[in-house]
This record gives structure tokens, sequence and C-alpha cells, in this order.
């Protein structure tokens, strides 16, 4: 008895059957030029300089990929978090100097906005962390801005991890109004 695959209908015969194959040869062929072609475009593409390529020159990105422009300065962040209630949140962007960085791991950042005023910055998900010997340089944060109530536990947390004496830490006591932001990205100036 002979022996028939699945897909061959007893009828096909033997010229129609290497016919077929031939042409599924050939689709297959075709198909992966096509792939080939398709991915030496999409490398070239990346090859091309952009502006973006010229940002990422100036500074070093780390989470998500972005961009400096439409990032405020300092004194209009200043301002946005002036109008902020406790429960309000603010996706954007904006630049400051960094003047503090958690010395532990660099988990957070503190960015300076106006009057003295700044803003801790954690990043999202703890999916990246910043250079712990960025203080005094420019950055652009990404993200999501907020204000709340920091409980003493938490400013004590975050005054050790900047490596603040044991006096200054003890000397913390009450509940503070603070201005904070989650960064999912963040571009530093080299």
């Amino acid at each position: 008895m002979e022996k028939h695959f699945f897909f061959w209908p007893k009828f096909i015969s033997f010229a129609a059957k290497t016919q077929l194959l031939s042409n599924m040869k050939a689709f297959n062929v075709l198909l992966v030029l096509l792939i080939v072609i398709t991915a030496c475009k999409q490398q070239e593409k990346q090859a091309v300089p952009s502006e973006n390529n010229d940002i990422l020159s100036e500074y070093a990105a780390i989470g998500k990929e972005m961009d400096a422009a439409g990032a405020k300065n300092a004194s209009e962040m200043a301002g946005i978090y002036n109008r902020l209630k406790e429960e309000d949140t603010l996706s954007t962007k904006f630049s400051g100097t960094v003047t503090e960085v958690c010395q532990a791991k660099g988990c957070w950042m503190k960015v300076q906005l106006q009057d003295g005023k700044e803003t801790l910055v954690k990043f999202k998900d703890y999916g990246f962390f910043v250079p712990l010997d960025i203080t005094g340089k420019e950055v652009i944060v990404n993200g999501i801005a907020f204000v709340e109530e920091m409980s003493v536990e938490e400013q004590q947390h975050v005054a050790e991890d900047a490596g603040h004496a044991t006096e200054i830490i003890a000397s913390i006591k009450d509940k503070k109004k603070t201005y904070g932001f989650e960064a999912d990205g963040v571009l530093i100036a080299h």
C-alpha cells in the first residue's frame, strides 16, 4: 500500500507534486530574502544621524528614551509645584541642577528649583539609578510631579542615604510638605 502525506490528495500526479514542492521552495527563498532586506534597511535607518544623537552627545541618558525638547526650567517648575495640591499629579519634563544624590546606590536625587526649594526625584519602579557623583550637574527629568507630606521616617531614611550626620538625622521630628517627582527617564549633562 502506498503511503501518502496527509496534505497530498491521492489524485495528484508525481509531476504536480514536484511542481508544488518547487513553488514552495521558491516562496521560502523569497521570504528569507525579504526578511534580510528589511533587516538591512532598519540598520541603515539607525545609522543615520539625527537630532536625538546630538542630544545624546551632550547628555548621558538613563531610563526611558527621551530628548531635551520642551523641558521647563527650574523657575517654571517651582511655579508649577506652588500650584499643585497634595492629591494632584502632573506629567512633565524639567531641567535643574542636582544638589544631592543617594550615596547608598543612586536611587534618588534632589534637584534645585528656585529660592532654595528642591524636588526629591525617585525613579519609576526602581528601574534604574543615577551615578553617585553627579551633584552639581545639570539634569533633565521626565515623569510625574506631585506634592506630598513626607513622614519623619522617610525623611530620616533620605538623610541617612545622603550621608548626613547622626545628629542631623535625629533632629528630624515633624512631617514635612515636599515636592516629589517620579522619573521614568533622566538626561545627565556631560
